[in-house]
């Protein structure tokens, strides 16, 4: 048997844009928050026009990423998926845990754009699950006939998670949210929208979720942070308390 032990070096080629500040913020899978989209800027010498001849013909993409904001551990071979409710464990292998062996992610995009402007190459995209700032390692086109596989089995995942929460804001907030100028640099047309579409997914732990906290939460979105709360009356209620510059 060939030896194994080989270490591989990788170095990115472009690195993401999105409004999300840092890990609690992002959707668990991308196309949940459709306001929440994503910029892939090429990086030296991987940002010339030719790296992305013939692009534009794709309708999606998948990106190979590295896990930057997770701090190195010791790799577990079972996790617990949030969809089974942080209770029931599988293998690493059966799941898209962050903690893994290495600690690399595949994500599929929506391909919007490709803009070439004054040396810079960048790609314009859909609904992102990434944390701004994800180095990207490499780019495949979607190819639907060979990535599509309408009646394949996806385990204890085999529906798409449904929004559990419902969102207000406070008044302050939606002061906050109308006047910030921010949300437009990450292409955010309706930003109420896009932070109740965030938190209606719960992103708190498993072991918390549909209970009564007094605690209030906050989260990096589009360079806010936006503090919120669940309800003191209604454990499927959130409230948004104030969005911070």
């Amino acid at each position: 048997m060939q030896n194994s032990n080989v270490n591989l070096t990788l170095s990115p080629i472009g690195i993401i844009q999105s409004p999300y500040g840092e890990k609690f913020a992002v959707p668990r899978q991308p196309n949940l928050v459709q306001e929440g989209k994503g910029i892939l800027r090429l990086l030296p010498p991987y940002n010339h026009p030719d790296s992305v001849r013939g692009l534009t013909e794709f309708s999606h993409l998948w990106l190979i990423f590295h896990f930057h904001q997770i701090p190195e551990r010791h790799w577990h071979a079972t996790v617990r998926p949030p969809r089974l409710g942080g209770n029931e464990r599988v293998g690493v292998f059966a799941s898209r845990a962050t903690h893994r062996p290495n600690p690399l992610g595949l994500s599929k995009v929506e391909l919007k754009d490709v803009e070439i402007t004054q040396g810079e190459v960048n790609l314009i995209l859909g609904s992102v699950d990434l944390v701004d700032g994800t180095p990207i390692f490499d780019i495949k086109p979607y190819i639907a006939y060979a990535d599509s596989e309408p009646d394949a089995r996806s385990g204890f995942a085999q529906q798409k998670p449904q929004a559990t929460l419902a969102v207000e804001f406070s008044l302050n907030a939606q002061q906050a949210v109308r006047s910030s100028v921010k949300f437009a640099k990450f292409g955010i047309q309706f930003p109420e929208q896009f932070i109740a579409d965030v938190i209606a997914q719960d992103p708190r732990p498993a072991y918390q979720q549909g209970k009564i906290s007094q605690r209030t939460y906050g989260m990096c979105l589009a360079q806010h942070n936006i503090l919120w709360r669940i309800d003191e009356q209604n454990p499927n209620k959130a409230v948004v308390v104030d969005v911070q510059d």
